[in-house]
């Protein structure tokens, strides 16, 4: 039974010989080098394609000596190779592989190198491919950089009320800090509006916008989403392993949303995320450094929730360093006309279509509404009663089954008096009140409101009141 013992160690080493003839034979060139890059052996033909007659000229030289673009140094001085490659030389090309060359115990103790081809034409096929890949690898950044950048900015907040032009100011004051920003108000408020908003403003604005829905990731994938996953975590996992979203965000801001629906074990290591501005993604034992400005934002009571336990404080603190509350619907009336054109606008765009117009007393009936769902609400409302319409105004009829008005609509008032008339109402009024209490001593009166008699005496006259013309003050 001895035929069937097997020498694998000569069978290695006659494969391993019968290899590097055989490339011999097949390259336009081969060569050897020491760990200090010196050439130690090179076959005749590639030698005499540098100007050597002989491959003995080249033994013991420096290999740039001999092939002045070579890359043989860099293989020895890392230990790595180099698989495919093309190496200029002179009027010639040459695809070329280099592999490092270790002993028995693996220490490095040289390079082999050869040249596969002498020009780029077997190569075609492959080039051709090679090109078509990176070209869609380049379109998928590009789509992939303009899905990282923001589509709005502080004009996308429509509104010109008191309310809205100061959360505007205050939002532009924070797009100039490098701060931690919490954004607090009801749903459909606007809030990640204004993030992209502030980060389009900011220092930040050529980096990316990486948005994360807290409440939209199942609890079980939200620490691999914010810190990543290292290759081979786990079964199934990527063998080239995956970025997180802070990673995502380096450079740039990470858009927390709906934060307060966080789990609490997610809670600490996303503070200290922030605070060492470093992660460490699932399965790893490598921590990475990363440069991240984070926004949040939630439609809950966030501090009603620190104080029963459900967030924690510290890390509420560190996101609130300057919270912003966003004003509901029903806060900002004045903005309803304004916002009204703005939608049916972009609906109008949107589906090709000519803008609806509102009738004056649609604007009375939403004024009645308290609109729980905000301007969401708002453009789901004007969304509706468009699809639904076949006439190109919207009255009030388009909206009776998707509004409920809450209050009265509003009686017309009395009409009002002018100015000048209610003005010297008020003067007569207030003269002849004077007069009786200084008991119609003019000079008196004149003393108790603070003007000269004779312009007393002027108003009286003016006013046609009938007092003594005598003094008798």
């Amino acid at each position: 039974m001895n035929d069937d013992r097997f020498d694998y160690a000569a069978i290695r080493s006659r494969a391993m010989h019968s290899l590097f003839n055989t490339l011999d034979d097949l390259c336009e060139g081969a060569l050897v080098v020491d760990k200090h890059a010196r050439i130690v052996w090179i076959n005749e033909r590639y030698a005499q394609r540098f100007g050597l007659r002989t491959g003995a000229e080249a033994i013991g030289r420096e290999v740039e000596s001999v092939i002045p673009n070579s890359m043989m140094r860099e293989v020895v001085r890392t230990g790595q190779p180099i698989l495919l490659d093309i190496l200029e030389a002179s009027n010639e090309s040459f695809i070329t592989m280099r592999i490092p060359l270790k002993d028995d115990d693996g220490t490095l103790i040289g390079a082999i190198g050869f040249a596969l081809f002498d020009n780029t034409q077997p190569l075609k096929t492959f080039y051709a491919r090679l090109g078509r890949i990176q070209q869609e690898l380049a379109q998928t950044r590009k789509k992939l950089a303009e899905q990282r950048r923001t589509r709005y900015t502080f004009s996308s907040y429509v509104g010109s009320s008191p309310a809205a032009m100061e959360i505007k100011r205050q939002a532009r004051r924070a797009a100039r800090l490098d701060v931690p920003v919490l954004l607090l108000g009801e749903t459909g408020t606007g809030k990640e509006l204004l993030a992209q908003a502030i980060h389009a403003t900011s220092p930040r604005a050529d980096k990316p916008f990486i948005a994360v829905n807290v409440a939209a990731i199942p609890e079980n994938l939200l620490e691999a989403e914010f810190f990543g996953v290292a290759p081979g975590a786990y079964t199934g996992a990527d063998r080239r392993g995956r970025q997180g979203k802070f990673q995502l965000a380096d450079g740039g801001t990470l858009f927390l949303d709906e934060v307060g629906d966080m789990p609490p074990g997610l809670q600490a290591k996303l503070l200290r995320a922030i605070q060492e501005q470093e992660v460490e993604p699932v399965g790893s034992d490598r921590v990475i450094g990363v440069d991240v400005r984070i926004l949040a934002a939630t439609s809950v009571e966030l501090a009603a929730r620190v104080a029963d336990g459900r967030f924690r404080s510290d890390l509420y603190y560190r996101l609130a360093v300057l919270p912003l509350h966003l004003p509901p619907l029903r806060e900002r009336l004045a903005d309803l006309e304004m916002l009204c054109e703005n939608i049916l606008e972009e609906i109008a765009q949107r589906n090709g279509t000519t803008q609806f117009e509102l009738a004056p007393p649609v604007l009375d009936l939403f004024r009645r509404c308290t609109w729980p769902g905000n301007l969401r609400e708002l453009r789901n409302v004007l969304e509706k009663a468009a699809m639904l319409s076949d006439d190109g105004r919207l009255t009030c009829e388009d909206f009776a089954t998707l509004v409920t008005p809450t209050a009265p609509a509003p009686s017309h008032p009395a009409a009002l008096p002018s100015w000048d008339e209610a003005t010297a109402r008020f003067e007569r009024q207030l003269i002849l009140d004077a007069l009786q209490a200084c008991g119609g001593r003019v000079t008196e009166a004149a003393r108790c409101l603070q003007i000269g008699r004779a312009t007393l005496y002027k108003k009286i006259a003016t006013l046609g009141l009938n007092v003594d013309a005598a003094d008798r003050g």
